[in-house]
């Protein structure tokens, strides 16, 4: 007679080390599958019923005791026991004990490989969710903010150099369509999550005439895994939504990035409000963008997140291996750590206060240089020539000490005859603007149209913007 007393104890003569229980459970971070198990559970023994394995009777009696087990799961200090390995054993002993032997019926058929596999997708698709209603909040911010700064100008960098002067309302909405490819890798994701794979078993399927396309419709899948070997072995619905996971949250950290620079002294563009931002322990004066430094930092968490999980499948076999335990508690971190993310930087973003002027004010005059060239090539010259003669002119401000915008008509025509007493208009910064109207340029016009584009988005998932 074997000396265990766990479900799978028949084969084993000595019980698990003390040591090997603590170092084998799962329960203290699978828990968190509790609700969707036990959902699991429930379809799968009507399931059962259907298949002739359980009378409706004991169908009804395992249902009922499924729900118990939940509500009583759900209590606030309900404590899980190590010693059952995992929230499926959890459960499963729990059903027993208050249903009787019965409650052993229930794992006719399945195997912990595609019961967990079930759990994770049902997981996946309601946290994909929910990350999703994030995401479009923050759109929905970013259109606000766009539509308060179409007319506010800033500096335009490339390398941390000016570049070229551009709209607010333009930077703004530059993240708005970042944030919509996020989605769409997100829900791309679901969308191959969204297959059941219930009636895999172990490994080879199940020997029970279980009706797959029932439970698929019962859970609310959209299909069944097509290869049983395939359902209980990958996680690459888990390695793609964490990639989708990382790239959304280091969009984030470019953006914090810039904010960070931007509320700087040196800069002063924007400040933070004080509930987005903390001081110091030493320094009275300062006020940091703690809030963004955070989530920059954070972006780590979720990066390594995935690294970790990519390493942990490098070199697993098919089919299952203890291996796949290791799956959960990246992507618990990683949908967590980015939903909070994506609020703080939410509500900062909504909060900090903008200085148009000091945006403005700080534009050098040679961010127009490229408005002067492009005067040329309009006039027939090539672009490489008009490139080399605008690089000389700055060259030679450079050495005056003048601007760009100092120059006259006269000054611009001693330096190349084919500037006309129009060159003057490419040193207007509302006039450069306006030549950018392109579909995707900074112009006002393409703006708008951009902000147009965005809100028909946001419409057409059944968010209004103002």
């Amino acid at each position: 007679m074997s000396t265990t007393d766990k479900p799978w104890g028949g084969r084993f003569g000595a019980s698990t080390a003390q040591l090997m229980e603590r170092f084998n459970a799962s329960i203290s971070f699978d828990c968190r599958l509790m609700e969707v198990d036990i959902a699991g559970s429930c379809v799968y023994a009507r399931a059962l019923e259907r298949a002739s394995l359980l009378t409706e009777q004991e169908c009804d009696l395992i249902v009922d005791g499924l729900e118990k087990v939940r509500d009583e799961m759900r209590q606030p200090g309900y404590v899980f026991d190590d010693r059952l390995e995992d929230i499926h054993m959890a459960v499963e002993t729990r059903l027993t004990q208050l249903v009787g032997p019965t409650g052993g019926k229930l794992h006719t058929g399945r195997s912990r490989n595609d019961q967990v596999n079930l759990d994770e997708r049902l997981f996946l698709k309601a946290a994909i969710a929910a990350t999703v209603g994030h995401l479009r909040g923050l759109q929905q911010i970013l259109v606000d903010f766009a539509a308060q700064h179409t007319d506010t100008i800033l500096p335009g960098y490339t390398h941390l150099q000016q570049a070229q002067p551009i709209l607010l309302a333009h930077y703004a909405l530059s993240l708005f369509w970042a944030l919509d490819r996020d989605v769409g890798r997100l829900q791309d994701a679901a969308d191959r999550a969204d297959a059941l794979p219930l009636g895999s078993g172990a490994l080879a399927g199940s020997a029970f005439p279980l009706d797959r396309e029932f439970m698929a419709s019962e859970l609310g899948f959209a299909r069944v895994t097509p290869n049983s070997l395939d359902a209980v072995s990958d996680r690459d619905y888990f390695l793609e939504t964490l990639s989708a996971l990382s790239v959304t949250i280091i969009h984030l950290s470019r953006y914090c990035e810039d904010l960070i620079i931007w509320s700087s002294a040196e800069f002063g563009f924007v400040e933070l409000d004080d509930a987005y931002s903390t001081g110091s322990s030493m320094m009275p004066q300062k006020k940091n963008p703690d809030s963004l430094e955070l989530i920059r930092g954070k972006t780590g968490r979720v990066v390594g997140g995935l690294v970790s999980l990519l390493m942990t499948m490098k070199g697993l076999g098919l089919t299952y291996g203890k291996d796949l335990q290791e799956d959960k508690e990246p992507v618990f971190d990683a949908f967590d750590t980015l939903d909070d993310c994506l609020e703080v930087f939410s509500a900062a973003w909504s909060t900090m206060k903008v200085n148009g002027e000091r945006m403005e004010a700080s534009i050098d005059a040679s961010a127009l240089a490229t408005d002067l060239a492009d005067y040329l090539v309009d006039k027939g010259v090539p672009f490489r020539e008009a490139h080399h003669v605008i690089g000389e002119l700055v060259r030679s401000t450079l050495g005056s000490g003048q601007s760009l915008t100092d120059l006259s008509h006269a000054d611009l025509q001693g330096h190349d005859e084919r500037f006309e007493k129009d060159a003057v208009d490419c040193l207007d910064l509302r006039k450069s603007l306006g030549r950018r109207n392109l579909p995707g340029g900074t112009g006002p016009d393409a703006v708008q149209a951009q902000l147009n584009l965005a809100r028909a988005a946001l419409a057409a998932t059944g968010i209004s913007t103002q």
